[in-house]
């Protein structure tokens, strides 16, 4: 009896140095502490910069909202710049921390092997339920706390999630289109200052350092997969020019005001939405991080 004991003793420290190396391995590529703050602070002035200046401008006025807007844009631009130089953290993709998906770790795959099923699981005879059985729960210090599906699918099909995908090297070219898209808001900034909010130059000089910025990355067939959907959301935000002044205020705002008040008026049941969507326009232009964030 006692051999017997000795035996599962050693069979389930064994389990667990394996179990421990197997999560080891899958966040081999986890990030520093600081990295993650850094991140994190990004991922929190995204969601809420659009409330801190509309906040500051009911609070301090027109000239407290700008002074807002450059802080806000200075610190976005540092934080970027370290995790760029510093950590070489590649393309940075907006927010940097992304939302977790549930409906695809939760539904990656439904099918598991039914020898591991039965290992792993018990089903209840009236229930149905699927229970974990107490014979493979590893200890507290290794065990897995995270989705069984996204254990299962990284260790079999040696796939990362996003979060988990390491970032890809930049060459001195890739270099310098990211350092252009992070300092664009800034130099925007300071170009409105320069210039005026009904001049031109800003609107041409950020659109210039948009589609530089695009063009310079030319390579993207390196890239993995949260890194080229950045990039074709950065090519879709372009469209955002139209949207912005002076373009809107000389050439876009009649032409989208009538086409929507057409399709209101013509096409039953978009009025529920052209018609608001008219009201809520103004308001939109209004807010900096809206339109240009």
């Amino acid at each position: 009896m006692t051999t017997r004991r000795l035996q599962d003793r050693i069979q389930e420290h064994l389990m667990a140095i394996k179990r421990r190396d197997e999560n080891n391995a899958l966040y081999k590529h986890s990030k520093s502490l600081s990295q993650q703050r850094a991140m994190t602070w990004l991922t929190v002035l995204e969601y809420i910069e659009v409330f801190t200046e509309m906040g500051a401008t009911k609070l301090w006025g027109e000239a407290g909202r700008w002074v807002v807007i450059f802080l806000i844009q200075l610190t976005k631009a540092i934080l970027k710049f370290f995790l760029l130089f510093w950590y070489k953290s590649g393309i940075q993709t907006s927010p940097p921390i992304i939302p977790l998906e549930r409906e695809t770790h939760l539904g990656a795959e439904d099918t598991v092997d039914e020898t591991e099923g039965k290992e792993s699981s018990y089903i209840g005879k009236r229930s149905n339920r699927v229970i974990r059985s107490l014979n493979n729960t590893s200890s507290s210090h290794v065990r897995w706390w995270g989705l069984p599906q996204q254990y299962n699918n990284a260790n079999r099909n040696h796939t990362e999630l996003p979060d988990q995908q390491v970032s890809t090297p930049l060459g001195t070219q890739e270099t310098v289109a990211e350092s252009l898209y992070i300092a664009r808001p800034f130099l925007h900034l300071l170009s409105l200052a320069a210039c005026g909010q009904k001049s031109w130059k800003p609107w041409i000089f950020s659109a210039v350092l948009d589609v530089t910025s695009l063009s310079l990355m030319s390579d993207t067939k390196t890239l993995n997969r949260t890194e080229r959907a950045e990039l074709k959301r950065r090519a879709f935000l372009l469209l955002y020019y139209l949207l912005r002044s002076p373009f809107y205020d000389r050439y876009s705002e009649t032409r989208i005001i009538f086409l929507l008040r057409l399709l209101a008026d013509y096409i039953p049941g978009v009025g529920l939405v052209a018609r608001p969507l008219i009201d809520y326009l103004p308001v939109w232009q209004k807010v900096y991080f809206y339109n240009w964030g």
